[in-house]
């Protein structure tokens, strides 16, 4: 637990789009320490936290790290492992031993999409890619630690930065006339912007022990399926003067990856809301937010 007001986080995973965004806004009071992939690699079996936690006087980890290249993921299993199953144990066991909390971050991958309407935070799990298992094994892995934990899935994650669908996109958009989109995969965008306040909102709180240890779900407002993610995108860019391609609905089968993807990726924030009082924006006002910027960049996408 913090003493006097001192709040030293680690947060593994700050190249990334929700890493990035803490790094961008910490709360005041709190220092981020973010090592680089060369010094504290996730992929490393023999990686121990210990030292780190210790010399840093960490408070609180936020692990943000994992292998993310879903499709790439199902060609390496073992090493996809460590990253997003066998490291948050390890984390989480060093959080369990200096009596600090851990964030950890998951995905809607857990889920095998097959459901109708929105996934609850204690609806059965059943993942059907190697990313998703091993979010999975991630999970429990911190659950049985024997830490204090918050795990939050997410999903559909952009920003302004680092590589997303937003992205994609417009650069897509400036390029083409006209291309296909999945549009029977549903889900919930979330600005990485977003997520990271909220984030850091909960590791406060386990921070000061005022939370009971749990699995949240953290995604924008609203739902939509890829192909009207991409059409808003391009409605927004619009307002800035780029010509909006023509986009032609695709379905799953037309459109095949190596790694199956959920259809269905909604996620409800109910219970989010009522232990929290946290409440996101909906998805369409924060990809506008995400598009402005991106634009004011002068094309540089």
């Amino acid at each position: 637990m913090a003493e006097n007001g001192r709040h030293v986080w680690l947060v593994t995973g700050g190249s990334g789009q929700l890493g990035g965004a803490l790094l961008t806004n910490p709360l005041p009071g709190t220092r981020i320490v973010a090592p680089n992939r060369a010094s504290f690699d996730l992929g490393d079996p023999a990686l121990d936290p210990a030292s780190l936690l210790a010399s840093e006087g960490i408070t609180a980890i936020i692990n943000c790290g994992a292998f993310t290249k879903v499709d790439l993921a199902e060609d390496d299993e073992e090493l996809v492992l460590q990253v997003n199953g066998l490291a948050p144990g390890r984390l989480a066991r060093a959080a369990r031993d200096f009596d600090i909390p851990i964030v950890q971050i998951s995905t809607d991958y857990v889920f095998a999409g097959d459901k109708p309407g929105f996934y609850c935070e204690d609806d059965p799990v059943g993942p059907r890619s190697i990313y998703g298992r091993t979010k999975l094994a991630g999970e429990e892995a911190v659950i049985r630690s024997g830490a204090r934990y918050a795990i939050l899935r997410t999903a559909w994650v952009f920003s302004a930065g680092g590589a997303n669908f937003v992205r994609t996109m417009l650069r897509l958009g400036r390029e083409r006339d006209a291309l296909g989109v999945v549009a029977d995969q549903f889900g919930c965008p979330t600005h990485a912007g977003d997520l990271a306040q909220a984030t850091t909102q909960i590791a406060r709180l386990l921070e000061a022990g005022n939370v009971s240890s749990g699995i949240w779900h953290v995604v924008n407002g609203g739902e939509t399926s890829w192909h009207g993610f991409a059409v808003h995108v391009f409605a927004r860019a619009a307002t800035h003067g780029q010509q909006a391609p023509t986009v032609h609905p695709l379905t799953t089968a037309d459109y095949p990856t190596k790694a199956p993807r959920p259809a269905n990726s909604r996620l409800a924030t109910d219970k989010l809301r009522s232990d929290f009082g946290i409440v996101l924006r909906d998805w369409q006002d924060a990809a506008n937010s995400a598009v402005d910027s991106l634009m004011a960049q002068n094309g540089k996408i």
